[in-house]
């Protein structure tokens, strides 16, 4: 089943996909152009894997790293499904990153790779925007770079883990304005799914809603003001976002 957060008529609504429409929590059956999309969870702890793809890191000339590159992100980073994400007007190269998020469904800690996927409530797509600039090194991922406002959209829906029989051989897509700029697939992480909640489990409590971004293939564009993004995965959705310049951000405050 796929779920989704949306705002109707002013308020938050659960909802579900049902014949191409979408039906709320309350019974109402809407058109998904009705409402404002929101991220399909709440997001509590998140973490973000850099370099989780050996073709990706060779594109960035960095080493493949010998242990996970994780790093945090704030809530306030997340944005939904048809949302604006602004480019800072200092930047020189903002790309998108098409990455396969998994929701944590149940506390976790010690889990082993083969017990791992009893812990995942289900999968959607992440489009987690870098602006390359702030980047300081490969140790040290920049606050910056990874959490500035709206900076990661995330949606449409959340599909429920029993429905998806491979997360490990999905293929992504990024399109920019139409295009595709982007395709891997998941088969070819560093670390699966598996691997790495083993890992973080093995220090670290994990609780339901947290999040995991798993990274993303090689494929890395500059967007630009005005670009259509389009991040998908199979069998998941597509989630789609529009670049703005920092100056209408400004406006509509």
């Amino acid at each position: 089943m796929k779920h989704a957060r949306v705002v109707y008529n002013g308020s938050i609504h659960h909802a579900i996909e049902k014949k191409g429409n979408m039906q709320l929590n309350d019974g109402q059956i809407v058109k998904e152009n009705e409402v404002i999309w929101l991220p399909p969870v709440g997001p509590r702890t998140v973490f973000t894997l850099g370099l989780n793809y050996v073709d990706h890191a060779k594109e960035l000339d960095f080493n493949v790293p010998k242990e996970p590159l994780v790093f945090l992100k704030g809530p306030n980073t997340f944005t939904g499904h048809l949302s604006k994400t602004y480019r800072p007007s200092d930047v020189s190269f903002m790309h998108y990153e098409c990455e396969l998020a998994v929701v944590i469904g149940d506390t976790a800690r010690n889990v082993r790779k083969e017990e791992a996927y009893d812990y995942v409530a289900g999968y959607t797509v992440a489009n987690d925007y870098v602006m390359r600039d702030y980047l300081e090194n490969y140790y040290r991922p920049n606050l910056r770079a990874k959490n500035r406002d709206a900076c990661t959209p995330l949606g449409p829906w959340l599909v429920d883990a029993q429905d998806i029989s491979d997360p490990m051989n999905l293929t992504l897509r990024t399109y920019v304005n139409g295009a595709v700029t982007q395709e891997g697939t998941t088969a070819d992480m560093i670390l699966g799914v598996p691997e790495l909640i083993e890992y973080l489990t093995s220090f670290m409590t994990l609780s339901a809603g947290d999040i995991i971004l798993t990274g993303t293939p090689k494929g890395s564009v500059d967007t630009k003001v005005g670009d259509e993004v389009v991040t998908e995965i199979e069998g998941i959705g597509r989630l789609v976002n529009t670049i703005i310049g920092e100056d209408t951000l400004t406006k509509t405050k």
